[in-house]
């Protein structure tokens, strides 16, 4: 566990951040901070003695966020937007198949376990599906839940 920025660095947030209750003001859930924010460090500590927390200054939303190291990037590093972001449910747009055989029927719900931004095709996601399926899939094939569609 190695902290990896230190205060006043301007870092940029990967993933949305929600309220699981500990923001004042506001109900469980509720997006606090949207992905691709750039805000400041202003503290360091830790939870449970094994993830490292910044406390960071979004100064264009007005808010105090406590966030984890890994859904920190220096705000330098190339940022490309995605629709979907680590831990999101998604649902497959298509039947996606390995050799010809469907694994994942369209419609079937997954979570996405990793964002690739660099690539040349465009962003791709590694996803898992049910039955131990991680695939990875292009951005195309891919939607919300109909529940989060508008969220």
């Amino acid at each position: 566990m190695e902290q990896r920025f230190d205060f006043g660095v301007a870092v940029r947030l990967t993933r949305n951040v929600r309220n699981d209750g500990t923001f004042p003001g506001l109900e469980v859930g509720n997006l606090l901070i949207k992905r691709g924010s750039v805000g400041y460090v202003m503290n360091v500590g830790t939870f449970l003695q094994d993830q490292i927390i910044y406390t960071v200054n979004f100064l264009d939303q007005g808010r105090v966020v406590g966030c984890r190291d890994e859904e920190l990037i220096s705000a330098d590093e190339p940022w490309v937007e995605s629709r979907f972001e680590t831990r999101e449910k998604v649902v497959s747009r298509l039947a996606l198949s390995i050799r010809g055989e469907v694994v994942v029927p369209v419609g079937t719900s997954g979570e996405v376990f990793k964002v690739l931004r660099d690539l040349d095709t465009g962003v791709q996601y590694h996803v898992h599906f049910p039955g131990g399926h991680l695939l990875q899939v292009a951005e195309n094939l891919l939607d919300s839940p109909p529940e989060q569609a508008d969220a």
